[in-house]
């Protein structure tokens, strides 16, 4: 089975404090620690458990600048067998159709019976995963905690409302958007790390790609970014102390106070 994984540079929020500038452009990037996208490395894990399982290739792709080969790197460290990065500075500020857009180029030149994507990135939109596989015409299916090949089909358990699963059933080529917990990621060891260090990562800018500048980047993006903000913190969390009977009383009487009920 031919594997495509999507995956993302994104700043660690575990390694980083995260601040804003002062004028809401952007976050303060001095300094910050970069990781592969948490979700994205689900999606790795799943794909390299399938091929060792069914036969075939992984690959993973990018999209992002120079420093984005990191990534890709950990993730051939990790299992996968080759990574491509997409690059170019007509892709600066793409909206989510933009990047989708983008991969759709990628994809569209090789034949890969499955794409993975991660269910959410560091923007939280969530949206990629479903406008690739739209704009590829294949089916979908997102936040998904369960894979089992049958065959040219898949089972696939959607994590739904409620702690429930959904299973379905779907027809291979497609695009799936993994949810973090569907696996646990491999550990990637220096050795592993050293092993690609010199491997040639190619890389595909616009017009490799068959890409008209217009399309993508800031020029293309239908959503536009106004700013960022650190939201106001409110008064905080009222701590009710007393016997288990006392606090309840409290709650109730609060709860009436408030109108939530009668």
């Amino acid at each position: 089975m031919e594997i495509l994984v999507c995956v993302k540079r994104v700043p660690d929020t575990a390694e980083n404090e995260i601040a804003v500038k002062a004028d809401g452009t952007d976050i303060v990037r001095d300094d910050v620690v970069y990781s592969v996208n948490e979700w994205d490395n689900y999606a790795v894990e799943e794909a390299i458990q399938i091929r060792d399982n069914v036969g075939g290739t992984v690959t993973v792709v990018s999209v992002g600048d120079e420093e984005s080969e990191e990534i890709i790197r950990r993730e051939m460290a990790m299992g996968a067998d080759k990574g491509v990065l997409l690059s170019d500075a007509a892709f600066e500020g793409s909206d989510g159709l933009g990047v989708a857009t983008i991969l759709k180029s990628f994809v569209d030149k090789g034949k890969y019976d499955l794409i993975l994507t991660g269910a959410l990135a560091d923007d939280g939109a969530g949206q990629v995963g479903g406008m690739l596989a739209a704009l590829l015409d294949l089916p979908y299916a997102s936040v998904v905690n369960k894979i089992e090949v049958k065959g040219d089909k898949l089972l696939v358990g959607r994590e739904i409302e409620g702690g429930n699963q959904e299973m379905n059933e779907i027809s291979l080529p497609c695009v799936l958007s993994i949810q973090t917990g569907i696996n646990e990621p491999r550990y990637v060891g220096i050795r592993g790390i050293r092993k690609v260090a010199s491997l040639e990562i190619p890389c595909d800018g616009k017009d490799a790609c068959g890409l008209d500048a217009g399309v993508v980047g800031a020029a293309g993006s239908k959503v536009k970014r106004l700013t960022y903000f650190v939201p106001e913190l409110g008064e905080g969390a009222e701590m009710i102390e007393g016997s288990t009977e006392e606090q309840v009383e409290k709650v109730i009487e609060i709860l009436k106070a408030k109108g939530g009920i009668k």
